[in-house]
């Protein structure tokens, strides 16, 4: 029956929704003001179904993971929104949509504040978040190291034959950055077009190898966001990165090394839509689930 409900109800924006009887996701939207039958999902369940997925023991110690931000008078929660940069767009439209848990992938609050006013913008989303009983979870480079997680979604978007951490982690098949071999090799402007398609973006930046030995990539050396550091001195065809220092990347193209760059919340940002998928898996309980859409990279190539 729940099938039929879209046509019925008239759809118009999109609702993520889990039937626990049948196990079955549908993509349902409620008309006027009819709304999904739920009293909501406590907050610690839902922290504990999303370090279900990856725990934040797998972030790197420098990184500032997990709940961030905690209303005092708890909340069940309705509606989740998920983005890659909590900025003061991003809060406006969870204020907008009413929910009560804002995923933001990066952590908004990572150096120390010493206060929290209206005097700076990351003041005001802390601020904001509490006047209107929004929680903030930040999962960052955790959901990087797990396998399944943003790094083997950024390599997803080519045919692998394997995929390894190229720093792996306690557990061998978690780690930062993967090295992936492909089943056939393609040309450097394949690999291209794999990336923007995957990606969704119409440019990327690329730097040729010095010394090309034939044109063709065999092995992809990737890490989403930043990746200089854990990509340095690898042997590959190509790096996959969001964002490398220009030494870097003269280094790697020296190195015959060629070299994508697609700004960097851009090779991260595509994760989200899966991970609402895995997170109503592991929820099995009826929630909506919205990817904001005014969360943007800030630099454009115009």
């Amino acid at each position: 029956m729940l099938r039929y409900l879209p046509k019925l109800l008239g759809i118009k924006e999109q609702t993520l929704f889990f039937n626990t009887v049948t196990r079955t996701k549908y993509s349902i939207c409620a008309m006027g003001e009819a709304k999904l039958d739920s009293k909501g999902i406590p907050l610690s369940s839902i922290i504990g179904a999303i370090q279900s997925f990856a725990d934040t023991s797998l972030a790197a110690s420098w990184d500032n993971v997990g709940l961030l931000i905690e209303p005092t008078e708890p909340i069940p929660i309705k509606h989740i929104l998920l983005t890659n940069d909590l900025t003061e767009n991003v809060i406006q439209e969870a204020v907008d949509l009413q929910v009560g848990l804002v995923i933001s992938y990066h952590p908004p609050i990572f150096a120390p504040l010493k206060s929290v006013t209206t005097r700076t913008w990351k003041e005001r989303i802390v601020a904001r978040c509490l006047e209107n009983k929004i929680s903030l979870y930040s999962p960052h480079t955790s959901f990087d190291s797990i396998r399944g997680g943003v790094n083997d979604w950024l390599a997803s978007a080519f045919d692998l034959e394997n995929s390894n951490p190229i720093e792996p982690g306690t557990k061998p098949e978690n780690g930062m950055g993967r090295i992936c071999q492909l089943k056939n090799p393609i040309s450097v402007m394949q690999a291209v077009e794999l990336v923007k398609r995957h990606t969704g973006l119409s440019h990327v930046r690329l730097a040729r190898a010095v010394h090309q030995n034939g044109d063709l990539v065999k092995t992809v050396a990737l890490c989403a966001g930043s990746g200089s550091s854990v990509l340095k001195n690898v042997s590959a065809d190509l790096y996959l990165t969001g964002e490398m220092l220009h030494h870097d990347v003269l280094d790697a193209v020296h190195n015959n090394v060629n070299v994508i760059l697609t700004n960097h919340s851009d090779s991260e940002r595509g994760f989200l839509k899966h991970f609402a998928d895995k997170l109503l898996d592991i929820l099995e309980t009826p929630i909506k689930i919205s990817v904001s859409k005014a969360d943007e990279d800030p630099l454009k190539t115009v």
